[in-house]
């Protein structure tokens, strides 16, 4: 059975190797969505504990992205590089899909195929001041 939990946290972001606008300094209202698969626990009727979902994923993700520059945290942070980089935060849960949305009509979803296939990376994103982020033209 799918429990999914979503998400709200407004954070920026700029894309160092894409050209146009998106390559500067901009913000959104982020979504996310969290899926786990588990199977129905006949005795207490739950399949996955929505607040073990919200607590993991507000502790791990959320709380770590909101309000921030989003490049301090993931490396050239994509919604395609957030969403792996969620499932990586979490993954000893049964997850099924994340998603992650920039704008309400954009999203990418991440799946178990997606995040196999990905190597995260070995070291941490760079963290910069808000002055070394307007220096660099971001």
């Amino acid at each position: 059975m799918k429990v999914t939990k979503e998400f709200v946290f407004d954070a920026a972001h700029y894309l160092p190797n894409y050209e146009g606008k998106c390559e500067r300094l901009h913000g959104h209202t982020w979504k996310l969505q969290v899926t786990v698969d588990a199977p129905l626990d006949g005795p207490s009727g739950l399949a996955f504990d929505f607040v073990k979902l919200k607590n993991l994923t507000m502790e791990r993700v959320v709380n770590r992205l909101d309000h921030q520059v989003v490049n301090d945290v993931v490396a050239n942070p994509s919604a395609e590089l957030i969403a792996l980089w969620t499932w990586h935060q979490l993954r000893e849960l049964p997850l099924f899909e994340v998603k992650v949305w920039e704008t309400p009509t954009s999203f990418a979803s991440c799946f178990a195929a997606d995040y196999a296939a990905w190597t995260p990376p070995t070291e941490p994103a760079a963290v910069h001041t808000r002055e070394e982020h307007v220096r660099a033209g971001r």
